[in-house]
């Protein structure tokens, strides 16, 4: 299992937008859905309820050998925009 590093301007951005740490880390161990980001980065994705209103939590990571690195995390109730329906 790879280790989960999050760098600081990322955790003062999900202390400000009141993400949990727990949160990022279940959305990389698990996550809905894994998409391609900008500039070779990954987004994790997964549907949560937040205030009884489903949201999607993006992780945005960077993959090395033996961790991930988060960049950013942020909750957005515009799913339909990044979720990505996989086809046949």
């Amino acid at each position: 299992m790879k280790d989960i590093e999050i760098i600081p301007l990322a955790k003062r951005k999900m202390e400000r937008r009141r993400i949990p740490e727990a949160w990022v880390s279940e959305a990389l161990r698990n996550p809905d859905q894994v998409v391609a980001g900008h500039g070779g980065r990954s987004v994790a994705q997964q549907r949560r309820t937040v205030r009884r209103r489903e949201m999607l939590l993006r992780v945005v990571f960077e993959e090395t050998e033996d961790k991930y690195v988060v960049i950013t995390a942020y909750l957005t109730s515009d799913i339909k925009r990044y979720w990505r329906d996989k086809t046949p």
